[in-house]
């Protein structure tokens, strides 16, 4: 089966044709660091890396490329808070961001760049831009002019007229309609700022991703991706202003994941169900949580509550027996050999066919992890009761797991040995707030205090 992808250029599956054969150029937007990341950072960190993991188990050569906005309103806004540079503030959450990351098992991309990085490149695209007639400049500030574009909102779906009639444009500001978005910001007092042909300023949010995707990856990617919040106004402006200038597709597949509920209403700071990764981890195990994420599909929305965790916790207890199993065999000194014939053991010696057409479906984990599940039980049938005594049904047993555990892997999970992962149940997890993000003053949240152990209730 070919694989398929959901382009949201379109709102439709697609076979999946990258540019260079065998090659896949992919740029995922990256977090703010101004603060903890939050569940929603992980769900979508999740996804595209279960995505990354997949195209190169399917034998493509994937160049990942995520980015870190490491300047911004709420970097500089936390930095003044706490009397500190943003580079501080950036460091700290970079760091952060990896801590927590790292525990859920996340590749590292083969690329990583900075805002700050990369002014140059942002500089000579907004001068293009300014050339070419997409852009304007007043008073310091540079605007893309979203009029002079065209195709604006093929993306979205939007129509700018019913984006005219619902804006409103601030006496002060200078654009030249209300659509248009800056691309460069003529700096305030205190602020960081950087040299430019219309004085000190710094890079408007949107420009940073067009100049640091096309310099890794060069003007047209194979898949660009993020949560679906950055669908408007993000991505649509990202392409205003790169295919404005370059006249070619930014992307040929755009790909977003669906948001994170909780207890089945959005997940919001004012409602008081907001929580961080950090938080969630201090409570439940990395895996159990990246299994959650994985039982759905990355572009539906995932309901994130006790009860959706407990399952979540349930299902991952059952492949960890497995684990154990296996893990036992192979304490005994069996070697595999082969799964034995018939008809009743072909959902495990398929699983790997049917795993994969599931993912080839738009990387339908849901339906895979089913079909994992399927091999399990059929698994479960070969399990001696002694490996030392029964070691031809160890070693079937052992060929079975062989064929799965490459799956499970593909899907970032069984990581840890079956007794570390059982272990957790008799440790309490140490208080993980010992990052470097607080080291400096940073606001506390009660989970991150020093003695508060949320992780002596059941870890899940």
């Amino acid at each position: 089966m070919a694989l398929t992808v959901f382009n949201t250029m379109g709102n439709r599956k697609e076979p999946f044709i990258p540019g260079t054969p065998g090659k896949v150029k992919m740029y995922v937007c990256g977090v703010t660091v101004y603060d903890l990341c939050h569940i929603g950072h992980a769900r979508a960190n999740v996804a595209f890396d279960i995505i990354v993991r997949y195209l190169r188990h399917r034998g493509y050569d994937v160049t990942f490329v995520r980015n870190f906005t490491d300047i911004d309103d709420k970097i500089i806004k936390r930095a003044n808070q706490e009397g500190v540079g943003t580079e501080e503030i950036a460091e700290r959450y970079i760091a952060a961001f990896y801590r927590d990351f790292d525990r859920m098992g996340l590749l590292r991309p083969d690329v990583e760049p900075r805002a700050t990085e990369h002014i140059s490149e942002i500089l000579d695209l907004v001068v293009r831009l300014i050339a070419a007639g997409r852009a304007y400049e007043t008073g310091g500030d540079v605007y893309y002019s979203v009029k002079g574009f065209a195709g604006y909102g093929k993306l979205s779906g939007k129509n700018t007229e019913d984006l005219l009639s619902g804006a409103r444009v601030d006496v002060l500001e200078r654009k030249h309609d209300p659509l248009d978005f800056a691309l460069w910001k003529s700096s305030k007092p205190g602020e960081p700022s950087w040299d430019s042909p219309w004085g000190p300023g710094r890079p408007g949010w949107h420009i940073e991703c067009s100049a640091m995707a096309m310099k890794h990856l060069g003007k047209t990617l194979d898949i660009h991706g993020g949560g679906k919040d950055l669908v408007f106004p993000h991505h649509e402006n990202e392409i205003a202003q790169s295919e404005g200038l370059t006249g070619l597709p930014l992307a040929r597949y755009w790909m977003h994941n669906g948001f994170v509920n909780v207890d089945n209403e959005k997940m919001s700071k004012s409602l008081g169900n907001f929580f961080t990764l950090r938080d969630v981890l201090a409570r439940v195990k990395p895996d159990v949580l990246r299994f959650f994420f994985a039982s759905s599909h990355y572009r539906s929305p995932i309901d994130y509550s006790d009860r959706s965790l407990s399952d979540a916790r349930a299902g991952l207890d059952r492949l960890y027996r497995v684990k154990a199993k296996a893990e036992g065999c192979e304490a005994a000194g069996v070697r595999a050999t082969v799964v034995p014939d018939g008809a009743d053991f072909s959902p495990l010696r398929e699983s790997p066919a049917r795993f994969a057409e599931e993912m080839d479906d738009d990387f339908n984990t849901a339906a895979a992890l089913g079909h994992l599940f399927d091999a399990v039980r059929v698994l479960n049938r070969l399990a001696p009761g002694d490996p030392a005594s029964e070691r031809e049904k160890a070693a079937q047993f052992l060929a079975g797991y062989a064929i799965i555990e490459p799956l499970f892997g593909v899907l970032g999970l069984l990581r840890a040995s079956a007794k570390e992962y059982f272990q957790l149940d008799q440790v309490h997890i140490r208080n993980i707030s010992d990052n470097v993000a607080l080291q400096s003053g940073a606001e506390v949240t009660p989970c991150d205090q020093a003695g508060d152990r949320p992780g002596e209730a059941e870890i899940l």
